[in-house]
């Protein structure tokens, strides 16, 4: 049997969640084109007669700016340490080189892959100067092209991913997915909604927690809070007549649905709580592990 816990990190917007529920085969991370939409370390675990994975998908490596911005700095740093396999996934359109984060990794070289993602968005020249670029620069670490969003290779690197995996016991039993609640998942949801129908800076002041999770004759009943850093942002959030608002909730519900393999009545508020992501005591409220 061999295990081991497989990182995955790189700057935002490369397509690390993507990835993972690519590999995981389930949608365990929210996905929007925004940068910065990953703020938690979410654990995939994938378990066949042979081997055990434990992916942790991280949030983009940014400069902190806020409370917040920390705590999810603090879950990369994480990340790093205890990674049997680190797996540096790059957005091969994105020309600006971050010499910080590269300074960082060769450090790690020895646990360390490079991902080239997003090969659908370039032609073959310019993925060929690409890959030459990171070899002359990382020469004893192996480079994988992949597109995580068509699933593109994505067979080849797992194949590679077992290949450097320690022989262990499992650390999960083998039905074991995820290492969050389905609390977190129904917040995460509901929040990718509003990441994907709401600009400027309104999902950044966003969060959600779950105030309420209980079953009742088959239906999940899911009493949600939006906590929000503005009155001004939750008039845009609520919308005229509460539209807007009643969109996002639809959509969430439906998706939760089809997660839970169940009904779900989903009720939802607005709250406003100033400076939120400044705020030690509602970062631990959300979720967010602080010193």
């Amino acid at each position: 049997m061999k295990s081991g816990f497989v990182n995955i990190i790189g700057k935002p917007n490369a397509g690390k969640s993507t990835l993972m529920n690519a590999l995981v085969g389930e949608k365990l991370a929210i996905v929007t084109p925004k940068a910065q939409t990953t703020r938690h370390r979410i654990k995939g675990i994938l378990t066949t007669d042979s081997y055990q994975i434990v992916f942790s998908d991280t949030p983009g490596i940014i400069e902190a700016k806020y409370a917040l911005h920390k705590v999810m700095m603090k879950f990369v740093e994480e990340s790093l340490e205890d990674a049997d396999l680190l797996l540096w996934v790059i957005d091969v359109s994105d020309n600006e080189e971050d010499e910080k984060l590269i300074t960082l990794l060769s450090q790690h070289q020895d646990r360390l892959m490079i991902i080239l993602n997003k090969i659908d968005l370039i032609n073959q020249k310019t993925l060929e100067s690409k890959v030459l670029e990171w070899q002359q620069l990382f020469p004893n670490v192996p480079i994988l092209p992949i597109s995580a969003i068509n699933q593109f290779q994505t067979d080849v690197l797992l194949q590679k991913i077992v290949e450097r995996l320690p022989e262990h016991p499992a650390y999960f039993d083998e039905d074991a997915l995820t290492d969050k609640t389905e609390r977190f998942f129904a917040a995460e949801i509901l929040r990718e909604k509003v990441f994907l129908h709401y600009q400027k800076e309104v999902p950044y002041s966003t969060d959600v927690q779950i105030i309420s999770f209980k079953e009742k004759e088959g239906i999940l009943h899911i009493q949600a809070e939006i906590i929000v850093e503005r009155e001004s942002q939750k008039g845009i959030l609520i919308g005229k007549g509460g539209k807007d608002l009643k969109k996002v909730g639809t959509e969430a519900r439906k998706e939760m649905e089809q997660f839970f393999g169940k009904k779900v009545h989903l009720e939802q508020f607005v709250k406003v709580e100033k400076d939120w992501r400044k705020q030690e005591k509602w970062l631990k409220r959300l979720g967010y592990q602080v010193d």
